[in-house]
């Protein structure tokens, strides 16, 4: 299995998966919200021009995201545990 970034800021409490080469720049062309009713919290899809999905932004991420990716994700915030 391939290694993924994950960024976390507990501060917002907001988490960042990237599903792109971290040697390339890729930058995103959409956004697609998931709604915050169906899914309890905020998720937002980021896709490239190509249409391919290249990142998964959750907010109340402690909440949505197992407590194991977050501890061992890349802290964002200057509180860092």
């Amino acid at each position: 299995m391939a290694d993924m970034r994950v960024t976390y800021d507990k501060t917002v409490n907001a988490a960042y998966l990237y599903f792109t080469d971290p040697q390339v720049s890729v930058t995103s062309a959409r956004m697609y919200p998931c709604d915050p009713v169906d899914v309890d919290g905020m998720i937002n899809l980021d896709f490239d021009e190509h249409g391919r999905l290249i990142g998964i932004e959750v907010l109340a991420a402690s909440s949505k995201l197992p407590e194991y990716v977050l501890r061992s994700a890349e802290r964002l915030d200057t509180e860092a545990e």
